[in-house]
């Protein structure tokens, strides 16, 4: 029962109400990233949700979008910025994931939504992790994120899709705020983002 009603009932009261308390917040550092991201505040980007489902993401920007002589996309290093690195570092960037969240895109707790490039890579087990929303935060977030490797990842999310129950995702909460405020797990060894998955040889 709460896998369905309940856990999206409380998606949905909880987003709406950090929003409504954040709002002030949220209006002032979508100022500053207008002005310092050339009117563009937001990074919106197609993602796979539940079922494979895709939708559109939305986070604050954190990287500018500097091309090579040959038009390509500079790695993620040489794009983010210094206020983009402050927001990432604090994971700023993930609230206006709370809109994913009310409109029922993603649920507050689950395994993250990444890349649609990675779907036709994932092995038979790995695609359990779309039998639920994707999450804001998750039980892999708070048990390596970045700093473990693919195979770590996906164990943890599909072990969290068969154990799912309200008072894990009170677990999940607590302990992301507390890798939030030590800053854990941000970057995978000296690189801004996570390396990309390949498939199975991880």
């Amino acid at each position: 029962m709460y896998k369905n009603f309940f856990k999206r009932l409380i998606d949905v009261w909880l987003s709406i109400f950090a929003v409504l308390i954040l709002f002030p917040f949220i209006l002032i550092l979508i100022v500053i990233l207008f002005l310092t991201n050339a009117g563009t505040p937001f990074f919106f980007q197609l993602r796979p949700g539940k079922g494979g489902k895709p939708f559109k993401l939305i986070k604050f920007k954190t990287m500018n979008d500097t091309k090579d002589k040959e038009g390509n996309l500079l790695p993620d290093a040489g794009r983010i910025t210094h206020l983009g690195r402050i927001i990432r570092n604090t994971s700023l960037d993930e609230i206006p994931q709370l809109l994913n969240v009310i409109k029922g895109d993603m649920s507050l707790v689950g395994p993250r939504p990444l890349l649609t490039e990675y779907m036709p890579l994932y092995n038979a087990n790995q695609k359990k992790r779309h039998d639920v929303r994707p999450g804001i935060t998750g039980w892999a977030q708070v048990n390596g994120r970045n700093l473990i490797n693919w195979g770590q990842k996906f164990e943890y999310d599909v072990w969290y899709t068969s154990h799912l129950t309200f008072w894990l995702d009170v677990k999940i909460v607590w302990m992301t705020f507390a890798k939030v405020f030590k800053r854990e797990g941000i970057s995978h060894k000296g690189h801004v983002t996570m390396h990309k998955f390949k498939g199975d040889n991880i």
